[in-house]
């Protein structure tokens, strides 16, 4: 028997019984379909929680003062940091932007309105490093950086709450009490959800320091480098460097940590391959369940055709050629739902954003392939039992069958 004519047969045996078809291909459809928008929900997470992290800066190190204490007991953080460590890290190789950074948070007060929001004391150079830019207005200068200079920069949501549609440009604002001229406003860059940047004050270091907080070390340094390849090699010299200014011995730990932003994004990456897997495993399931579901139609469809076997074998197919009659028309019901299922699973994926705005999906060609192949692999593996069954029949007993 040529094998079109075992495709035809089969073809035509689908569509002799096409309610029965389309119940054995409906655990398919739902299979295909979850597995690909599960997918499509897993990748869009990742790609945005990426672009989140990497919105605030790019090959960027965070270096942070250690906890400080004696005999595990820990009491607090250290006091440590210091704009002449932030200067030091500016000679060392491949490093582009360094920015000595206090923050914290404080009540911001406009004629009637208040807000309390993030605050953030540093030089000229941490919006570049943070990939800020300006919507309106200007960054400050070196000298107001370096100055007691009283001059703010306000994300959009803070200019939002306090001024509402004024422009908020040369306006005088009260941070903890001091009056602040506003110069800029930063670009959106939509909640982070641990952290809104579009709620938040920049203002100068040295007045951060002294008037607002008080203080004289900083609570953080910021370091951007040239390419993310030198990150490791640069945490490296920086972390000698400091260890030498702190005069920190061969035994004694680091009295600060560093934070690459290369092991933030691993470690994003290798937590949305685990939530990919689990949401990639609990859809397959449903395929295992539809493929259980063609193995019974087709057990059923050997019974009601055992007459037809039989005659078959009588005018001389041979068994490999019945084994691969139902064999064939399991995989065309397994493909054929494969198919629409990936179509169902695409249209979902699209449709999820415009009912959940919060939700990003992004559909992935080989995601798409993984799952109809897969399901034709389920169509071999669950309708080759009832194949080889229909196969092995007598003939004999077959003709006599009813």
């Amino acid at each position: 028997m040529f094998f079109f004519m075992i495709v035809r047969s089969a073809m035509s045996s689908l569509v002799a019984n096409k309610m029965r078809s389309i119940l054995a291909m409906l655990g398919i459809i739902i299979g295909v379909g979850a597995v690909i928008a599960m997918l499509a929900i897993a990748a869009g997470a990742k790609t945005q929680i990426l672009s989140r992290i990497s919105a605030l800066g790019t090959n960027l190190l965070v270096i942070r003062p250690g906890q400080r204490g004696t005999g595990g007991v820990m009491s607090g953080i250290q006091q440590n940091l210091t704009l002449d460590d932030a200067q030091a890290i500016v000679s060392i190789p491949n490093v582009t932007l360094v920015a000595p950074v206090v923050n914290g948070s404080a009540q911001l007060k406009y004629f009637g309105r208040n807000s309390r929001v993030s605050t953030v004391g540093s030089s000229a150079t941490y919006l570049p490093l943070r990939n800020f830019e300006i919507e309106k207005g200007r960054d400050f200068t070196e000298a107001e950086a370096s100055g007691l200079f009283r001059v703010a920069i306000l994300g959009p949501q803070t200019v939002s709450d306090l001024m509402g549609e004024n422009d908020p440009l040369d306006q005088t604002v009260k941070l903890n009490g001091t009056n602040f001229r506003v110069i800029g406003v930063l670009k959106a860059k939509g909640d982070q959800g641990w952290f809104n940047p579009d709620d938040q004050a920049i203002i100068p270091i040295f007045t951060a320091m002294r008037l607002v907080y008080g203080i004289n070390y900083l609570r953080e340094i910021d370091v951007q480098t040239d390419s993310a390849d030198v990150l490791v090699r640069v945490q490296e010299d920086i972390t000698e460097l400091l260890r030498k200014r702190h005069r920190l011995l061969e035994y004694d730990g680091d009295d600060f940590t560093i934070r690459n932003q290369a092991d933030i994004l691993q470690t994003v990456s290798t937590v949305s391959q685990t939530f990919t897997l689990l949401l990639g495993s609990i859809a397959g399931i449903s395929l295992l369940v539809g493929g259980i579901g063609i193995m019974n139609i087709m057990l059923v469809t050997v019974t009601e055709r055992t007459r037809e076997i039989g005659v078959r074998k009588a005018i001389g197919a041979k068994d490999r050629d019945i084994l691969r009659q139902f064999l064939i028309e399991a995989m065309l019901m397994s493909g054929v739902g494969g198919l629409i299922g990936a179509l169902s699973g695409i249209g979902a994926a699209k449709a999820i954003p415009l009912v959940f705005p919060s939700f990003s999906t992004q559909v992935q060609l080989p995601s798409v392939v993984l799952a109809i192949s897969f399901a034709v692999g389920v169509g071999i593996f669950f309708g080759y039992y009832p194949a080889q069954r229909a196969a092995q029949l007598d003939p004999i007993e077959a003709l006599r069958y009813e």
